[in-house]
C-alpha cells in the first residue's frame, strides 16, 4: 500500500459557512474511489485511490459539507459527554484495557533542561525534570505506549495468525489518527499503539481483521467471511469498535 500524508488548505468559504477542518491525504491501493474518514479527535482524513487528481478534493468535500459538519457535531456531544479525567493535559492514570492493567503515572518537579520518564515500580511511571511541560510529558508517555504496544501485540499477532493459518511479514506499531490498523499487499501489518486501551475482544478483532487482509486485500463478501469465519461475534465488534475511540484518552492526540 501506498501512503501519503499532506496538510493542505482548504477552498475560500463564505462568510455565512462554517470552517472545515483541514484535512490529510492518504493514498490507498485498496481504494477504488473516495472516501472521507473523521476521528474521534476530528481529524478529517480524505482516502484516494492511486493517480487521483488531488485538484478535485475540495469540490468533493463541500458536497460533503453537510456529513463532515453533522460528524463533527456528533463527536463534539460525544467528547463532551466524556468524564472530566478524559481530557486532562497530563494523565496521572494509564487504563490499558486490553491488559486490564491500570498505570499511575507520577510527576516530580526537578532541575533538568529536559523531561525523563522511567518505571519506578510495578504498573507506575515516574517523569522527572520539568513537568510542567505538558507537551514534553505526552510525548514521553506517547512513546512508552509504542515500546509497550510492540512487546504486547508482537506475541498477540503470532499467536492469531498461527491459530488463523494466516501468515504476515513483519509488524509495525504506530499511532494512526484514522486507523487501528492496516497490512500493505506485501502483508505487512501496522497497528495503532491506541489500541492498548481497548477490551482484548476489540484487539482481537483488529487484528484478524488485519490477518484476513493477508489474503483478500479489499472489503469484499469474501474478505467478511473469511473474518467472520474466525471471529463469528463480527456484527457486534464492527458495531462496538465504531465507539472504539471513546476509550483513548484526549491527550494521546492531543
Amino acid at each position: 500500500m501506498t501512503e501519503t500524508a499532506q496538510q493542505l488548505t482548504l477552498f475560500a468559504l463564505t462568510d455565512h459557512q462554517v470552517p472545515l477542518p483541514k484535512y490529510q491525504v492518504r493514498e490507498s491501493q485498496r481504494a477504488r474511489h473516495v472516501s472521507l474518514k473523521i476521528s474521534f479527535q476530528g481529524t478529517l482524513e480524505v482516502v484516494v485511490p492511486p493517480g487521483f487528481n488531488e485538484t478535485e478534493i475540495p469540490g468533493i468535500l463541500e458536497r460533503r459539507r453537510g456529513w463532515i459538519t453533522k460528524t463533527l457535531h456528533r463527536i463534539e456531544k460525544q467528547r463532551a459527554a466524556l468524564p472530566r479525567e478524559h481530557s486532562v493535559e497530563k494523565p496521572t492514570e494509564l487504563e490499558l484495557r486490553s491488559r486490564d492493567e491500570v498505570w499511575t503515572v507520577v510527576y516530580k518537579a526537578t532541575r533538568g533542561a529536559t523531561v525523563a520518564l522511567t518505571q519506578s515500580n510495578p504498573q507506575e511511571l515516574t517523569l522527572r525534570g520539568p513537568v510542567e511541560d505538558a507537551t514534553a510529558c505526552r510525548e514521553l508517555l506517547r512513546n512508552w505506549l509504542q515500546r509497550k504496544a510492540r512487546l504486547e501485540f508482537a506475541p498477540w499477532l503470532q499467536q492469531l495468525s498461527q491459530r488463523c493459518d494466516l501468515a504476515y511479514s513483519r509488524m509495525t506499531v504506530r499511532g494512526q489518527s484514522t486507523r487501528w490498523g492496516s497490512c500493505s499487499s506485501k502483508q505487512s501489518i501496522s497497528l495503532n499503539y491506541k489500541l492498548l486501551f481497548l477490551p482484548p475482544t476489540l484487539v482481537d478483532y483488529v487484528l484478524i481483521h488485519e490477518l484476513c487482509h493477508t489474503v483478500h486485500m479489499n472489503h469484499s463478501k469474501v474478505f467478511w467471511q473469511l473474518v467472520r469465519q474466525y471471529y463469528p461475534e463480527l456484527d457486534q465488534a464492527k458495531a462496538d469498535l465504531k465507539k472504539g475511540w471513546q476509550y483513548v484518552p484526549h491527550w494521546v492526540d492531543a
